[in-house]
């Protein structure tokens, strides 16, 4: 849907690049799965250099900050770059928040085993679908439509 305008090639480029956070956010959940099926550790051959910055102590927060600052607040910025950064903040606020039940509740009560890896290979999967949707929705110059998140960025997106 380009209810907004039509977007330009520079702004589906510009669209894309925000969900590169919630990938390398996400890549953490999917180490159950790269064990079984190590070929699907190609997938993140393009996400290397992101990983390596997100090396850097408090990477992640600095360019969640820097987006939502910087490109969501700005109205300068076309609504369709702002509108895929402030989607890919949202998908990254939600595996923010899934580490953390990880990490405080599920690890310490169920130790591991097959549910713990079930749940990260399905929170893995579902980061990664959302993105890539996200992104090939923006290469065609579309809006993603991602139930309840779309609905959270339009509140937040003017």
């Amino acid at each position: 849907m380009t209810w907004r305008g039509s977007a330009s090639p520079a702004d589906r480029f510009f669209a894309c690049l925000p969900y590169l956070l919630p990938l390398a956010e996400g890549v953490s959940f999917g180490f159950a799965l790269f064990n079984q099926f190590p070929v699907l550790q190609y997938l993140i051959l393009p996400l290397v250099p992101v990983l390596q910055l997100f090396q850097i102590p408090f990477a992640g927060l600095i360019i969640f900050f820097l987006l939502f600052f910087l490109v969501v607040r700005n109205e300068n910025i076309s609504h369709f770059i702002r509108f895929n950064a402030m989607q890919a903040i949202l998908i990254d606020i939600l595996l923010i928040l899934a580490n953390i039940i990880f990490q405080m509740v599920l690890r310490p009560t169920l130790g591991g085993g097959f549910i713990l890896e079930t749940l990260n290979n399905t929170i893995f999967l579902a980061m990664l679908v959302g993105c890539l949707y996200s992104i090939i929705q923006s290469i065609l110059g579309r809006y993603a439509e991602i139930p309840t998140i779309s609905d959270a960025v339009y509140m937040q997106v003017r």
